[in-house]
């Protein structure tokens, strides 16, 4: 499967000058929606992500995934898996889970985005799935900014990866795209404006 080119087809692999939530700049963005917003599509990466899981042995009673850009990612894998899905949201700037999710004493979750960069918002999903009796045990995404360290990759976890290192993350790319500090971004110093295209402020 090559993931790039599904990115690519579904203009999903953006080439510009962006802002990304962490406050540097790329001239490459993720847009995992545009690749979601087809059913036929997200069931294809969902069932080989779920594949990946599947043989490594690792018993999945649930998925959880923070909202809001992992919603669709999760709620798929969870499908492919058989499993039940829930989300952990936002509330006061406090990753939460209510809407009435249970999490169970003792179940077995994977915390699922549709992109990994650091993996805050996936670790702060985990750490509520932690204090409500919940194990995890994995973490998934359609894509790897080349942060962490995933299954099946060579790359090694960067010092800004959030992820612990005992818990096995599952994807199915690695994207590593040139980073630049907005003071220090060749293409702000040729004239261009950063663009926000995520979820987060826009």
């Amino acid at each position: 499967m090559n993931v790039a080119q599904i990115y690519k087809d579904a203009q999903a692999l953006l080439e510009g000058h962006f802002k990304l939530s962490s406050g540097n700049h790329s001239g490459f963005y993720l847009q995992s929606a545009k690749v979601l917003e087809d059913p036929k599509t997200a069931k294809l990466l969902a069932e080989a992500l779920a594949t990946q899981i599947k043989e490594s042995g690792i018993k999945v009673d649930a998925v959880c995934s923070p909202a809001l850009g992992g919603l669709i990612a999760g709620f798929a894998l969870a499908t492919a898996l058989d499993v039940r899905f829930i989300f952990a949201e936002r509330v006061d700037g406090e990753m939460t889970i209510r809407r009435g999710f249970e999490v169970t004493e003792g179940e077995n979750y994977v915390i699922c985005e549709d992109i990994i960069t650091t993996g805050g918002s996936a670790l702060e999903a985990a750490k509520q799935v932690e204090a409500d009796g919940g194990n995890i045990v994995a973490y998934a995404a359609l894509a790897n900014r080349g942060f962490c360290s995933r299954e099946g990759s060579d790359l090694e976890a960067k010092e800004n990866c959030k992820l612990p290192l005992d818990k096995p993350l599952f994807a199915l790319e690695d994207f590593t795209f040139e980073m630049y500090s907005p003071d220090d971004c060749p293409l702000c110093k040729d004239g261009s404006v950063a663009y926000k295209p995520g979820s987060r402020g826009n």
